[in-house]
């Protein structure tokens, strides 16, 4: 019978999880951005092999903060991995460990039995991963340890063959030609925001959210798509629409250009920027936001 597991991919804000869930999936499932906690939901990557099928979740960094939107956050990651079949801790060979670090290995202590971990970024001038897998086996001895490069493909074959060694035989919870199971609609919203942080992270890092308007259908297939873009200040807005709308316009050509290469048909974005000064304090926008 093939192997079927979910697999939980948990660490530290900019560990290099989202790059490797597309590496590892062949795809882009999950945005990526030079912004730490760019990942705010447990997004899921499907890898089919002839061994079975992995079902990753791409989750939140964790992070150590009291902030309402970074407890939510933390929130999604310790319930992905409570409920995953294997547990991948990433671990960044370029950052020393610290605090936060340590707040990690001991939310993951109670899954040691089911986890595997993974020195990523060793390719870097600055990576250290003899020091990472140092950390690594005083936390977790029994682990198996995989040294990677997420953004080079170094070392996939390698931790696929571990994960897959380990997963428990059951069948695919996915159709095979499957490599991520989000909405339409969320995929749209994600693409949109990793280019408003791509272009505006040092001004508004965490202060956007998109939301869905609408939608409608043309005769040819295309897909009119209308999104708010909400941020928490009016000068914030001026920053996202752009001199003569050019930020605003920016964002929302390099979307197009990037859902072409996901889509089979057409989207068309309409983009609008309002103000909603209370959303990270908002327990039920969060909710509806961050799940």
């Amino acid at each position: 019978m093939p192997k079927s597991a979910f697999v939980a991919i948990v660490g530290r804000p900019s560990a290099g999880k989202s790059t490797l869930v597309n590496a590892l999936c062949g795809a882009k499932v999950s945005i990526v951005s030079p912004v730490p906690q760019t990942t705010r939901n447990a997004v899921r990557g499907i890898v089919n092999r002839p061994e079975g099928q992995l079902v990753f979740l791409d989750t939140p960094g964790f992070h150590l903060s009291d902030k309402r939107l970074n407890l939510k956050l933390r929130e999604v990651t310790v319930d992905a991995f409570a409920d995953a079949d294997l547990v991948l801790y990433l671990v960044d060979a370029t950052r020393k460990p610290g605090p936060e670090e340590e707040a990690v290995a001991a939310a993951l202590a109670p899954a040691s039995g089911r986890l595997l971990a993974a020195v990523n970024k060793i390719d870097s001038p600055e990576a250290d991963a003899a020091r990472a897998r140092l950390f690594l086996s005083a936390h977790f001895p029994e682990a198996p340890v995989f040294d990677l490069s997420a953004l080079k493909g170094i070392g996939l074959e390698a931790l696929l063959a571990g994960l897959y060694s380990r997963s428990p035989e059951g069948p695919a919870w996915y159709p095979e030609e499957y490599y991520t199971d989000q909405e339409p609609v969320f995929r749209i919203a994600e693409i949109i925001r990793e280019k408003i942080m791509l272009h505006t992270r040092d001004e508004l890092p965490h202060a956007v959210y998109v939301s869905y308007e609408d939608s409608s259908r043309e005769e040819d297939g295309t897909l009119r798509a209308g999104f708010d873009l909400v941020v928490e200040r009016d000068s914030q807005k001026g920053i996202l629409i752009g001199k003569a709308g050019s930020m605003i316009r920016r964002i929302r050509e390099e979307a197009e250009a990037d859902l072409a290469e996901i889509f089979d048909y057409a989207i068309r974005l309409k983009l609008q920027v309002r103000v909603d000064p209370d959303w990270k304090k908002d327990p039920k926008k969060l909710e509806s936001l961050i799940f």
